[in-house]
């Protein structure tokens, strides 16, 4: 299985959001992520600003312009 871990990149710090997510939905809101039997959790007014395939993981960043 490739399952990422999620993570909120801010200034000066890293926040892992979710661990083993399988499911990843960009939407108008944020990014819609989801883990095996979890419900899906919003990260509301962050974009995906880079993916490593090969450590599983996926950095988001809040939007430009958003709060």
């Amino acid at each position: 299985m490739c399952q990422m871990k999620i993570i909120l990149k801010q200034a000066d710090s890293e926040e892992v959001v979710l661990e083993n997510a399988s499911i990843l939905e960009l939407t108008d809101k944020g990014v819609m992520v989801s883990a095996m039997f979890e419900q899906p959790k919003l990260i509301p007014g962050v974009q995906v600003s880079y993916i490593d395939f090969l450590n599983g993981r996926v950095t988001v960043t809040k939007r430009k312009g958003k709060v």
